[in-house]
């Protein structure tokens, strides 16, 4: 039998962006990770979760 099982992992990682407020910061990080200027290096995740179905039946999305 085939399964598939999902993986989804959370890294962070910090950048600094010269901005008048909060909300802009986050405009600017926003359109420079969309446009690549801002790329995420491997790290130690953070949270990981999977689920698993065999096309019928899924799984809760599990934390591991």
């Amino acid at each position: 039998m085939k399964i598939t099982v999902s993986i989804e992992e959370t890294v962070v990682q910090d950048f600094v962006i010269e901005a008048e407020s909060l909300g802009e910061a986050m405009e600017i990080a926003e359109k420079k990770y969309k446009a690549g200027e801002i790329v995420l290096e491997p790290g130690e995740p953070q949270f990981r979760q999977m689920s698993a179905t065999d096309g019928k039946h899924y799984t809760d999305w599990t934390e591991f």
